[in-house]
């Protein structure tokens, strides 16, 4: 996605700082490429095969609920390890741990590429790929901090950043034309060649002398992956289970759902997590993350809205290819093409911003940037219904990915400028942790909303339906009790035929399908609209300068 990007450095606007550390001196544009493509590959992952999930279960051997289960595994190993993984970095060298990252990374794509079965699938995509993702992305942001200086920091974060979004909106492009026209084990076989090219520029890249001993809280290390693991798997798994009260065949404990106890869990052992690192560091000894780097308002600033901008993103992502892909019936292929204009959109503000209003006050672009989210969102809201088209999500998605860009053209240089460079890396776990939470939860809440508003609203439909037999309204009171699904009208009629249910009654319950499907849809953008209003209060946390005209530290 980025080899036909203009590679002379005039056109980034971003010179290459000095470092005496450096064996090897090369342009900032290859810098950029270099970290760009290993955000873009990273970033792919989480939505490259979200619109082949039938398929791969076909091919290995398994259900559409074991690639679902691949596809959460992936995220929780990123979420649970992402700030020990900035911690190795830190340990071993940013460099190194990119390179080591790559490596990991590579292995695990080649044996998703040639598995045959789930269990070798969640070893190379889940397990591996995961592992590998903590070590790179941390380490970008490292990176980025010893490559740049402060001025130019925030058009290479947008860059950065840029190709990580755009590999979310491409991602169900890739894996639809792949699947479509060759098979989808190609994409991680392309996985593989590009890491390996990473590999070899990688050598190439600054780091600084690192320090003689770095060590690493072992139990602190257990207690952040631990409690990020539990409270991140609840919130995955409460479509299935519920929020508190338990789902019909749901997992649960004390007639609660098992999600509230696992976030609860989770949230216990990251308190416990917090009074080891204040023991730690009251004792003068080096916690895995330190708890007085969040007194610092401009980091906590900036992480707050990672985790804002991630949630409304991830929400986002999940209702509109819906509504392309289920209410319309477009292909995988032409579902990731109507897409394009938000990738579009996001690259012209990510790189216009710092190159042609490098002095603009960040707290003033972040408000821009949800401003315009959430005018894309209103939209969306506003244009969804039962008689509009596919042209409603162009607007849309042109506002979205606008804000999008915006936030990322300013976010991760307010993050890192907030401490010292030495401390980028850990900046970096922490960083990538939020976006991860915010990734998570936007995608859970988006569906948990969404699939009780189906619900209630299709039950209401049919209950309230004189024209539909009382065997067929007993019927669906039974067999939606735990959540309606969210289908396409070819899928349901035939379920309703295999039911044996036809005639008067499988029309108006498709009617009441269509309605229902919509009020679904706009409960959920109601929500990341409420989300995004959000997000304009926390805001207010961001600072009002360009990370240059600002010392630099925490404040």
């Amino acid at each position: 996605m980025l080899v036909g990007w203009p590679r002379h450095s005039r056109f980034w606007g971003i010179q290459r700082l000095d470092s005496s550390t450096s064996k090897a001196q090369i342009g900032s544009t290859v810098v950029l490429l270099t970290l760009a493509a290993g955000q873009f590959i990273m970033t792919l992952d989480s939505s490259v095969m979200n619109v082949s999930i039938a398929t791969v279960a076909k091919d290995v051997g398994t259900t559409v609920t074991g690639i679902q289960t691949a596809i959460t595994l992936y995220t929780l190993v990123m979420a649970s390890l992402m700030i020990i993984g900035g911690k190795i970095g830190a340990k071993i060298g940013y460099r190194r741990a990119f390179m080591l990252g790559c490596l990991i990374y590579g292995v695990g794509s080649l044996t998703t590429a040639i598995s045959q079965s789930l269990p070798v699938l969640l070893l190379g995509w889940s397990l591996l790929e995961g592992i590998g993702a903590t070590l790179i992305l941390p380490s970008i942001v490292a990176l980025i901090a010893v490559n740049f200086g402060a001025s130019e920091r925030p058009k290479a974060f947008g860059i950065v950043s840029a190709a990580g979004a755009v590999a979310v909106a491409a991602g169900p492009l890739i894996g639809g034309f792949m699947t479509t026209y060759f098979s989808w084990r190609w994409v991680f076989v392309g996985e593989v060649i590009g890491v390996i090219a990473i590999f070899f520029i990688a050598r190439k890249l600054s780091d600084p002398e690192r320090a003689e001993d770095v060590p690493i809280d072992l139990v602190g290390a257990a207690l952040t992956a631990g409690g990020l693991g539990i409270a991140v798997f609840g919130v995955l798994r409460s479509s299935t289970w519920g929020w508190v009260r338990p789902k019909a065949g749901g997992l649960d404990f004390l007639g609660i759902s098992a999600t509230f106890w696992f976030i609860l869990g989770g949230l216990l052992m990251l308190w416990l997590f917090l009074q080891w690192s204040n023991r730690l560091e009251s004792a003068g000894k080096v916690p895995l993350v330190r708890p007085s780097m969040f007194k610092n308002a401009r980091l906590t600033g900036g992480l707050t809205m990672f985790f804002f901008q991630y949630l409304i993103q991830a929400g986002v992502f999940f209702v509109i290819p819906l509504y392309l892909s289920i209410v319309l019936g477009l292909s995988a292929l032409d579902t990731g093409i109507r897409l394009l204009p938000l990738s579009v959109s996001l690259l012209i503000a990510a790189l216009g911003v710092p190159r042609f209003f490098p002095s603009i006050s960040p707290r003033l672009a972040v408000r821009l940037g949800v401003l315009s989210m959430l005018a894309g969102v209103l939209l969306l809201l506003g244009g969804v219904d039962l008689d509009a088209g596919v042209e409603v999500v162009a607007i849309p998605l042109l506002l979205l990915g606008a804000g999008i860009g915006v936030l990322a053209s300013q976010l991760g240089s307010v993050t890192v400028s907030s401490v010292p460079d030495s401390e980028s890396s850990e900046v970096g776990g922490l960083q990538n942790t939020a976006t991860n939470l915010g990734a998570s939860l936007g995608t859970a809440l988006a569906g948990s909303v969404l699939i009780a508003v189906l619900t209630s609203s299709l039950l209401g439909g049919i209950n309230t339906n004189t024209e539909i037999s009382a065997s067929v309204v007993s019927t669906a009171n039974v067999e939606l009790a735990s959540g309606a699904p969210f289908v396409s009208d070819a899928a349901l009629e035939q379920g309703l035929t295999n039911a044996g249910i036809t005639g008067a009654d499988a029309a108006a319950v498709l009617d009441a399908n269509r309605q229902a499907r919509i009020n679904g849809l706009d409960a959920a953008l109601a929500l990341i609209a409420v989300v995004a209003v959000l997000a304009l209060f926390a805001s207010q946390r961001i600072q009002t300068k360009q990370p240059d005209a600002m010392p630099s530290g925490p404040e």
